[in-house]
């Protein structure tokens, strides 16, 4: 049995209730929210927080939703916000200042967080995250040929590192 929201004088509050969102805002959320989440938790690796970082970056959504109507790829700006809101929540600070203060010994994080904007996200959710040239695509708003071409630009920013770090040692090296 159910318990009755009917209020003394017989009209139900709930579902008298106007609808607070735009329509075409629900279908983004609805469309967007489960795959937000899985990549929030990917990163973030903690439910509650995945929650609270895709909760944060709807709050934003909603708040700029008349705006963003207007930008010429919604996805894109979905992700930017939602890639700002887990990278709050993980670091509380810039992903990129992180990766330029860790030490891998090779300077390969520095290299990382001097990256452009895309290939930076492309490669950290291709090679940090797992996720495939399809998904990626999806969640920056690109076509699959660009989430290929900014990983490739980026694995030519990045290769001199890894020649360094791949060459065998010489004598004069050791000295």
């Amino acid at each position: 049995m159910t318990d009755d929201v009917r209020e003394e004088d017989g009209h139900v509050p709930v579902a008298e209730a106007p609808l607070r969102f735009p329509l075409e805002f629900e279908a983004h959320y609805l469309t967007n929210q489960d795959a937000f989440h899985r990549f929030a938790l990917k990163i973030l690796r903690v439910n509650e927080r995945a929650e609270e970082a895709v909760h944060r970056a709807y709050v934003e959504i909603r708040e700029r939703w008349d705006d963003l109507l207007c930008e010429p790829d919604l996805q894109a700006q979905t992700w930017q916000i939602l890639r700002r809101a887990i990278i709050d929540e993980l670091l509380g600070a810039n992903l990129r200042e992180e990766f330029i203060s860790r030490d891998s010994g090779i300077g390969l994080y520095p290299a990382l967080g001097k990256l452009p904007p895309r290939q930076f996200d492309a490669v950290v959710l291709r090679f940090m995250g797992g996720y495939d040239t399809a998904d990626i695509a999806w969640y920056m708003g690109l076509t699959p040929s660009t989430v290929t071409y900014h990983i490739r630009k980026a694995q030519e920013r990045l290769a001199p590192i890894h020649r360094r770090a791949t060459r065998p040692i010489k004598k004069e090296d050791t000295r």
